[in-house]
């Protein structure tokens, strides 16, 4: 049984809500209906009724299971518009510039998170990612010891002998351009934070650069040098058991024979990481879609990491499955909320 399978089979005894933003989307609608078939839990669907009807039914889907929601309809507007009130940032605004934005959908999807209404958030299906994540960081908010979110990655390779049973957890892929050292330590250990309670496998840390122990008078190779004492350091001082190596190269972090070549086999990462962490969002974007479209894996993600609340926020060339198995991953963050995100929002 794969990482997803078996995720699956854990929500299916603690189903849980989760609210898609782009409830029409015929992928949404098809990982809806398998939640529901599932028994995962309850898809909160948000959009047009009609719109939503009509295009399960050109689908042939039905959406007994799902509950639909119509912000201009909807009774939690008001509600949610003095939400928005008691936020900082958008204290200034007029009631119908807040009417206005209480209606986005990602907007309205969030502050359902916020007020407990779901457990957990699917948006960026037909958006592009800042407008799905933006409500997310300015309504949800980061947790009180995280520096900065970031995002997760999971490329599921079942056939190959790699990660966790064919599993790699990849970071960030998703949300911070160029990360600094500090950045890039807390991005390492909260990728192998949900690795290790996803799978309760050690996590094998690569963080990955285009040198293997290079010289540090290179900025790039410094700083993932640097990211690398931090994340050993904080490790330590949380008690968390981890193995983490860096700089690495990809091959030599996947690949024992090479590591061997290298004359790194000797450390515990090399030849059988199961976590990589790339130096910048250039390398991790590039390398996870060149991966999911050369070698037909799954991909699982962007989920969004250090939020008060779980999230995903997909891409918009995902497929149903890929969103069934975010769904699987947040869901299951969410049965361990409080083992996981240690507050509440407020």
């Amino acid at each position: 049984m794969n990482l997803i399978d078996r995720l699956i089979e854990k929500l299916r005894k603690h189903p849980k809500r989760i609210v898609f933003t782009d409830g029409d989307d015929a992928r949404i609608l098809q990982a809806a209906r398998q939640i529901v078939s599932l028994g995962m839990g309850a898809p909160l669907l948000i959009g047009d009724r009609s719109r939503i009807k009509d295009k399960a039914a050109k689908l042939d889907l039905t959406t007994k299971g799902m509950r639909i929601i119509e912000p201009e309809r909807s009774s939690e507007i008001d509600p949610f518009i003095e939400d928005l009130r008691g936020i900082e940032r958008f204290s200034q605004k007029d009631s119908d510039e807040l009417r206005a934005l209480a209606l986005d959908p990602n907007t309205f999807a969030t502050l359902m998170l916020k007020r407990n209404q779901a457990e957990a958030i699917i948006s960026g299906a037909t958006a592009k990612a800042s407008s799905a994540l933006r409500p997310l960081f300015q309504i949800i908010g980061t947790q009180d010891n995280v520096e900065v979110a970031s995002s997760l990655m999971i490329l599921d390779m079942e056939a190959k002998k790699v990660g966790i049973d064919g599993a790699l957890f990849m970071g960030d892929c998703g949300v911070i351009p160029d990360p600094n050292s500090s950045q890039l330590a807390d991005i390492a250990l909260n990728v192998a934070r949900l690795a290790n309670h996803l799978t309760n496998a050690l996590p094998k840390v690569a963080m990955l650069s285009f040198t293997t122990h290079g010289n540090e008078k290179h900025a790039a190779v410094a700083k993932v040098k640097e990211a690398t004492r931090i994340a050993k350091d904080k490790a330590q001082s949380m008690a968390f058991d981890i193995e983490i190596e860096g700089d690495i190269q990809v091959d030599a972090a996947l690949d024992l024979a090479t590591a061997m070549t290298k004359e790194i086999d000797q450390s515990p990462v090399a030849g059988s990481a199961n976590v990589l962490i790339f130096p910048d969002l250039n390398s991790g974007n590039i390398a996870s879609k060149l991966v999911q479209i050369l070698a037909g894996a799954n991909n699982y993600g962007q989920i969004i990491m250090g939020l008060k609340r779980p999230a995903a926020e997909i891409s918009r060339g995902a497929g149903a499955h890929d969103i069934l198995g975010a769904a699987a991953i947040i869901g299951c963050q969410a049965i361990d909320h409080n083992l996981l995100y240690h507050q509440e929002s407020s």
